[in-house]
């Protein structure tokens, strides 16, 4: 089953910037299609490949700061090449 996969990152420190750019760094540095923009990212894939690498990643994240704030928003479909028609 394909997903799409909204995700919000909001690490409640000062150095927040850097959690951040960690956490989308490991995002792209993996083998599923990601989109960002300035409020969010978004990752692609099979369910069951996509949400162990996400539980992963997240973990991590929350590991490396000291309180943090996700926001996931799941779509059962792989929107990656949703297009305006607008």
């Amino acid at each position: 089953m394909q997903i799409s996969v909204d995700l919000t990152l909001s690490p409640l420190q000062n150095d927040y910037e850097s959690h951040i750019i960690d956490f989308i760094k490991t995002l792209r540095n993996s083998e599923f299609k990601v989109l960002e923009n300035p409020l969010s990212t978004q990752i692609f894939g099979d369910f069951d490949t996509l949400m162990p690498f996400l539980n992963q990643a997240i973990k991590t994240s929350f590991e490396n700061t000291d309180i943090s704030v996700l926001t996931m928003k799941v779509v059962k479909t792989n929107r990656s090449d949703y297009e305006p028609h607008f």
